[in-house]
């Protein structure tokens, strides 16, 4: 299952740098803003110590993690929606992405300008927000000059969508982003199709200085304070540090991290961020040529979850043999997991768990 998530902000906010640390892709970084009229894309895999223990006991030729695709969209600035800075491509790519880590100047440096020439990232959440508010409000101006049409004929189902539509306009003109306004599902099939780019689950992660990556500083505080009424997430990173991490081999990683206080780097917390912000988790299938995690939304069926290793697996579904991660990690083998009456044979309507072992049976 891909996953996409496109990482914004204000321009010289360290959003490149935050993506050169958890990319197999480097970028350019600069200080100039609008130095890049394109987005950088890369690929990370999603940190996750089960499957290097569980190589442990059940070997395998290779590790294979689950991974999301990253985008660096190039910065943005007041005036995006009509085009200011490199505008509506910025905007363009963020309706591709499934979920946006909005990265937020929290630290001073004389040598790296805000484009605001003040560092304020509670204006900055504003600037971003009112930029794609005016998009997703310009989509539904244009679907309901249709639906309105449709609706003075006397057809009902125009009435229902213009009804929806208005709800939707009222909340937006309110300064409000779509992934707060209260729903039903009838009304989101109205707009299913419109790919709102203020319905999309955020992530704030402050870009702090070294000094103030543990407990933060006075702007990462506002961030934390301007939020609090939300359920957004809100995570702390030094980009500059993270950076300087990322450079390390493992053993001297190990050392570093606690020379300054990080128990892992702060980018393995934003990815699994990312992960839980868009309702998946893994399920793991091991043993042979690779022991590998999937991806999945929570909830899907063992069928589901079969074919996303491979569309054969789904169509001939028989029954799953399940282990849970734990269980094989305290017992140390999936023959005294077995012993142990930890291995259950699971029908189609199991829904797999993060961390479940699965073994698919199959015919087709």
């Amino acid at each position: 299952m891909a996953l996409k998530c496109g990482i914004v902000g204000i321009t010289n906010s360290g959003k490149t740098t935050l993506f050169n640390c958890i990319s197999n892709t480097k970028a350019q970084v600069t200080n100039f803003a609008f130095s890049t009229g394109k987005s950088n894309i890369g690929i990370c895999d999603i940190p996750d110590p089960r499957l290097a223990q569980i190589d442990q006991i059940v070997k395998a030729d290779r590790l294979v993690y689950a991974n999301v695709e990253i985008v660096d969209i190039p910065g943005l600035t007041k005036g995006a929606n009509t085009g200011e800075g490199i505008g509506n491509s910025f905007l363009a790519d963020i309706r591709l992405c499934d979920a946006i880590i909005h990265v937020l100047r929290c630290f001073d440096d004389a040598n790296l300008p805000h484009i605001n020439n003040s560092i304020d990232p509670v204006r900055d959440i504003e600037t971003v927000d009112l930029e794609l508010q005016i998009k997703d409000l310009e989509q539904i101006e244009r679907k309901l000059q249709k639906v309105e049409k449709a609706a003075r004929t006397g057809d009902k189902d125009a009435k229902v969508q213009l009804e929806a539509l208005n709800k939707y306009k009222a909340h937006l003109e309110n300064f409000e982003n779509v992934r707060t306004l209260v729903t039903t599902e009838a009304e989101q099939k109205v707009v299913a199709d419109m790919l709102f780019l203020t319905a999309k689950p955020t992530i704030y992660v402050c870009n702090v200085d070294e000094k103030s990556a543990i407990s933060g500083n006075k702007y990462s505080q506002a961030v934390v304070d301007f939020l609090k009424h939300t359920d957004a997430e809100v995570l702390i990173i030094a980009g500059k540090l993270e950076s300087e991490i990322a450079e390390l081999d493992a053993e001297d990683r190990v050392v570093f991290l606690q020379d300054v206080g990080l128990s892992e780097p702060s980018v393995d917390k934003l990815l699994r961020s990312a992960y839980k912000t868009l309702n998946l988790i893994s399920f793991f299938t091991v043993g042979g040529k690779e022991n590998r995690a999937w991806t999945i939304t929570h909830g899907m069926t063992a069928p589901q979850a079969a074919g996303v290793i491979h569309s054969d697996l789904e169509r001939g579904f028989i029954r799953a043999e399940v282990i849970k991660c734990d269980d094989l990690l305290a017992l140390g083998s999936e023959l005294k997991c077995k012993e142990a009456g930890k291995l259950a044979v699971e029908g189609k309507n199991y829904i797999v768990q993060d961390g479940d072992i699965l073994h698919v049976r199959f015919n087709v």
